[in-house]
């Protein structure tokens, strides 16, 4: 095994003791976290309070064998335990992750989901007008996700903003989850579409869950974010919109290093590095982008 392999493996283990003790006790708040007072039950101290079997689970998808190393190598800047236990997603749920790129996400929920519960993969869709990069990403994903031994049975519907939007029967899901995209339906100018079809297939009382890249709040909102960096207001607001309930709001995922004004946006931070000037070391150095962590319910 390697230190890199074991230092995550340390962090896994100390994050699952954390969320036990606060089981322990109802009244704290874990490290790097902070919620509003229109909190649930779903905080991870909820979570841990349910027993060991959740986070069993979880903890086993993360630390699966055959998770590729540059994989485990984004725990550290992405926080999967911390956040999947923050939009309360259990082993029993069904699961819609939007636009899931390579899978970084996918093989955590794929794993955890794969005995009881259901992860619908909303991916590019092969119909549409699509660069061929898109359409090579979504045929890797297909592969890779159809070995049902390793993955389960991992549904993937097409899902191509603005042209495809429907992510299934109204009142289906249990959570939908967006991860480090709504810049792209910004983009094009169809978040309020995106937001609009995850509330119609959540079930009443379903979570959205949302994190992206954060623009600061004294910043101008770009219409077309070509930084990839978006208002945390901005999107509470096409959230509410869509008719959401803002559950909760954490800063697990906050890297005070960013600075949001990088020449290449987020593409020079990690993992992409995309650098035109200066020093690679200089914006590796920096981790991953400073990101919102966005917890939004249906009404009942």
């Amino acid at each position: 095994m390697s230190q890199n392999h074991k230092a995550i493996g340390q962090f896994a283990l100390a994050c699952l003791a954390i969320f036990l003790m606060s089981g322990c006790n109802p009244n704290a708040t874990p490290p790097n976290q902070t919620e509003d007072a229109t909190l649930s039950d779903t905080s991870p101290m909820a979570i841990a309070e349910q027993g060991d079997q959740s986070m069993s689970a979880l903890m086993s998808a993360l630390m699966h064998p055959q998770r590729p190393e540059s994989h485990r190598a984004r725990d550290v800047h992405r926080h999967p335990v911390e956040t999947l236990a923050f939009f309360g997603v259990t082993p029993e749920m069904t699961v819609i992750e939007l636009s899931p790129g390579g899978g970084w996400y996918s093989e955590i929920l794929a794993r955890y989901l794969k005995d009881k519960g259901q992860l619908i993969a909303a991916h590019w869709d092969m119909n549409a007008d699509l660069s061929e990069g898109y359409r090579r990403a979504r045929r890797q994903y297909d592969e890779r996700f159809g070995d049902v031994d390793q993955f389960g049975n991992v549904q993937i519907i097409p899902f191509s903003p603005p042209q495809s939007t429907n992510l299934g029967d109204e009142n289906s899901a249990d959570v939908v989850l967006s991860f480090r995209n709504v810049h792209s339906w910004q983009r094009s100018a169809s978040l309020p579409t995106v937001f609009a079809a995850a509330f119609d297939v959540l079930k009443p009382g379903g979570v959205f869950g949302v994190v992206g890249h954060r623009l600061p709040e004294d910043r101008e909102q770009d219409p077309e974010s070509r930084s990839g960096y978006v208002k945390e207001s901005h999107v509470i607001a096409v959230a509410e919109a869509a008719g959401f309930v803002l559950d909760g709001r954490s800063e697990i995922n906050a890297n005070p290093l960013d600075t949001a004004d990088h020449p290449n946006g987020v593409w020079n931070l990690a993992p992409s590095l995309r650098i035109a000037d200066g020093d690679e070391n200089d914006y590796a150095a920096i981790g991953e982008s400073d990101r919102f962590t966005l917890r939004f319910k249906k009404a009942m």
